[in-house]
């Protein structure tokens, strides 16, 4: 029987027009810790960003977040705690701090990312690369 690996890919959104300018793909790691600190998965080196800001953590029903930094997690303009993720969520770090895109793709262990992402794409039908059959 296949177990479900949640591949999640992070992406650091231009403050004016919201589009990628950097991205980060984990596949293996249960947690992801992003902040300041060089000891994060993710460094982003703010004046806002806390040390360690944030913790995403893969459970049995997909990935959670947890704020872990003194200036908040903000999503919505809310402010958050803990939160269950949904594929395409924005979070903002801090009140007036980075925007991080958050997507998630589902894949069968042993599965590699890129065919988890054209399942991904083709499930939206939009896929973009062809495989020889």
């Amino acid at each position: 029987m296949s177990t479900l690996n949640n591949v999640i890919t992070l992406s650091l959104l231009h403050p004016i027009d919201k589009t990628p300018v950097q991205s980060w793909t984990f596949e293996e790691e249960p947690i992801v810790r992003i902040g300041r600190s060089v000891n994060n998965d993710v460094v982003l080196y703010s004046a806002v960003v806390s040390r360690h800001h944030v913790e995403l953590r893969q459970t049995e029903d997909g990935w959670e977040i947890h704020n872990t930094g003194t200036n908040g997690t903000f999503l919505a303009g809310e402010r958050i705690e803990s939160k269950p993720v949904q594929d395409g969520l924005v979070i903002r770090l801090a009140r007036s701090g980075p925007n991080i895109q958050i997507n998630v793709v589902q894949q069968t262990k042993g599965m590699s990312s890129i065919h988890a992402l054209i399942a991904k794409q083709q499930a939206r039908g939009r896929a973009v690369v062809k495989e020889n059959a």
